[in-house]
């Protein structure tokens, strides 16, 4: 499309779950619900509308290593942004990814900064390895980095007694998450068990990643606080694999992996059914591969969620979670096109028509 041009989307547009308009035109790069006046070069695009996608567990600028070049990470934004993703939290990150916001063409990110674990207790090369004094001072160093997101490892293998075990105490956690809330971020933490997550809820967290370690004690604590999900479902089907890796070594560790992946469509079903809110993210980058959205979208299906829902959990009310606008007049077009309607059947998601970002076709 040329500058001045108009695109005119006619069909259905999925501005909320049940609010659905016949048509939208992107003018100056902005949705508008009216017909401009006297459009002379103007592109018609039939299908179904969408909000572009959010991953809300991304991880741009990462490999199995630790950080990558530039090159990579754009390769990494470029593959999330075809699929439809326009829309990222970096759930961590120890790359610096600020130049990506200088690029028209590439999805808009949502940095948590970078992830704060416990001294040997987490993936080489990825978080700042501290104890458990440092931790409000680190975490309110990340909250003026980030983009109003600081990202803790709440639990990990610890190798002396051979399983998943908490990182951090409950007064350094009720201290640390303090200091983000007094920055005016939100925290959110890495999970896998159960153990780590009565301390995160008594301190005040605002969001846990994965999830697995959820009970039927949890989760109405989980409800009544409003503690949001992100399942990353795509990637707790790496868990047999993993405990295969590990049988020898860490035979209590592997077992409970493989527990927490035989319930895991029980534990977000019944999350998701309690009232948590329950929110899209892949766990891309690291050694996911990125642009698995759609993916994720499904594996929520199977976990009990109704198509719309999981929709919204990938659009709707991700965007409004993360306090990013949708298909609103005057809203910046950011959307995506599909040929059939996605509430009908979400694999619809895998093969995008057109992919608008800012008022532009990129994909």
């Amino acid at each position: 499309m040329s500058d001045g041009a108009v695109l005119h989307i006619r069909g259905r547009v999925l501005v909320g779950p049940q609010d659905v308009r016949d048509e939208l035109w992107v003018v100056d790069g902005r949705v508008t619900f009216e017909r401009p006046a006297g459009a002379q070069d103007v592109r018609t695009v039939d299908g179904w509308a969408l909000p572009g996608l959010v991953d809300a567990h991304c991880h741009v600028g990462l490999d199995a290593h630790g950080a990558v070049d530039e090159a990579t990470s754009e390769k990494q934004a470029l593959t999330d942004r075809d699929a439809g993703t326009l829309l990222i939290r970096d759930a961590g990150s120890a790359a610096d990814t600020r130049w990506i916001d200088d690029r028209e063409d590439l999805p808009r990110i949502i940095r948590a900064g970078r992830h704060i674990a416990r001294t040997r207790r987490y993936i080489r090369n990825y978080a700042h390895e501290i104890e458990p004094g440092d931790l409000a001072a680190y975490v309110r160093r990340e909250a003026r980095r980030g983009d109003g997101w600081v990202k803790l490892v709440g639990d990990w293998i610890d190798r002396e007694s051979g399983d998943l075990a908490p990182c951090w105490p409950g007064d350094a956690l009720a201290e640390a998450i303090a200091a983000a809330h007094a920055e005016g971020a939100r925290v959110t933490a890495h999970c896998f068990a159960a153990a780590s997550l009565p301390d995160l809820l008594a301190a005040g967290i605002d969001c846990v990643e994965h999830a697995t370690g959820l009970t039927e004690e949890l989760i109405p604590q989980f409800a009544e606080r409003g503690v949001a999900i992100v399942p990353t479902l795509v990637n707790i089907a790496t868990f047999p694999g993993l405990a295969a890796g590990g049988e020898q070594k860490f035979p209590a560790w592997s077992a409970h992996m493989r527990r927490l992946h035989e319930r895991r469509y029980d534990t977000v079903g019944a999350a998701h059914d309690a009232g948590i809110p329950v929110f899209v993210g892949t766990d891309a980058g690291g050694s996911l591969a990125h642009g698995l959205v759609a993916e994720e979208v499904a594996e929520l299906v199977k976990a009990g969620l109704r198509p719309a829902e999981a929709l919204s959990a990938a659009c709707w009310g991700a965007r409004e979670w993360l306090g990013r606008e949708g298909l609103t007049e005057g809203a910046s077009a950011d959307l995506v096109v599909y040929a059939e309607d996605p509430r009908a059947d979400v694999r619809v998601l895998a093969d995008p028509q057109l992919v608008v970002l800012r008022g532009r076709p990129v994909a």
